[in-house]
């Protein structure tokens, strides 16, 4: 039987990577949640055909994520597994950061967390199975100069994690956090070669994390049936 998977913000980036490991998995239905970048939607569903779907919501406003999960249960009955991916970072100065760009991080980063889960809820708690991921970060637990907004959302998404898992844990619901470090994507395109060479210094494994490092544990924990509530640092052993 299908398993039908919801990744948001997975047209680009570490989603993108998620989906490419995901729909190697013939059981697999995925749906690619994407806001701005319709371009790169559309070229996952002209490549893997009915293996994917697309559907266009900003994940900050609860109307447009309570439409996408009815349209998702309408056409595919079910969601087996979603995956909170859409984030976006603010580097500025702490006080050069204005109440709209708090609010848009907190709300895109973290809000969006607690919209999807409740949307989702019913259908896994119907069926008493479900897993949940959340993409998190190292800046998460530990902080970052410039990105104040950015780590307070993913220290929140952890927190929800931790909470969640306690809370739907007896209903069969699993709920754990992929906290990346440094990870070669678009995110982090604003960093010169000498920041990226400064960044090596302080991984043990001395080089920069690609999306599929993260896709892999994801795909273990949708695969797993044991564990929950963790947060999971994939970071080249940043900070040992």
């Amino acid at each position: 039987m299908s398993k039908i998977i919801l990744i948001t913000g997975a047209a680009k980036g570490i989603g993108r990577g998620i989906v490419e490991e995901l729909v190697k998995d013939e059981n697999n239905i995925i749906v690619i949640n994407y806001n701005t970048s319709k371009i790169q939607a559309e070229q996952m569903m002209q490549k893997y055909k009915t293996r994917v779907d697309i559907y266009k919501a900003d994940v900050s406003k609860r109307n447009e994520v309570k439409e996408m999960i009815n349209y998702i249960i309408n056409k595919f009955g079910k969601i087996d597994v979603l995956i909170n991916n859409a984030g976006i970072s603010c580097e500025k100065l702490f006080q050069d950061t204005t109440d709209e760009e708090w609010n848009k991080v907190i709300n895109t980063n973290l809000y969006s967390v607690f919209c999807l889960c409740q949307e989702v809820f019913p259908s896994m708690l119907n069926r008493k199975n479900g897993c949940i991921i959340n993409i998190s970060s190292v800046y998460g637990t530990n902080g970052g100069s410039f990105a104040v907004a950015y780590s307070a959302s993913k220290a929140g998404v952890d927190g929800i994690t931790k909470a969640l898992a306690k809370e739907l844990g007896p209903s069969g619901i699993r709920v754990n956090s992929i906290a990346p470090g440094y990870i070669n994507t678009d995110m982090n395109n604003n960093l010169t070669s000498e920041d990226m060479e400064e960044v090596k210094k302080m991984l043990q494994i001395k080089k920069i994390g690609e999306a599929i490092d993260i896709a892999k544990c994801v795909k273990w924990l949708i695969d797993d049936e044991y564990t929950t509530g963790q947060i999971i640092r994939i970071d080249g052993g940043w900070n040992i």
